[in-house]
């Protein structure tokens, strides 16, 4: 899985500010925010290419991408339970 930000830090990468290489800059077409109790909106996205993208609205030039396979799989153990113990 790729996480991007629009500004990637420039210094060295450490294990609580890992560095993120630049991506490129893609085109993605967002669906309708998903809003949970409290205002936590994400949006779900698709590329020219077929990727998937995960964002927030929060961060808008910050999100996860992967194939739609593994955010598939992603949403799917989520929901299973698999990140209960971070709640």
């Amino acid at each position: 899985m790729n996480l991007t930000t629009a500004a990637p830090t420039p210094t060295a990468p450490t294990a609580a500010a890992p560095h993120i290489p630049a991506q490129p800059s893609v085109d993605i077409t967002w669906n309708e925010a998903f809003c949970s109790e409290g205002a936590n909106c994400f949006r779900f996205g698709l590329d020219d290419a077929g990727r998937a993208y995960i964002g927030s609205t929060l961060t808008p030039d910050a999100y996860v991408s992967d194939s739609v396979e593994a955010l598939r799989a992603l949403v799917r153990a989520v929901k299973a339970g698999a990140a209960d113990h971070l709640l």
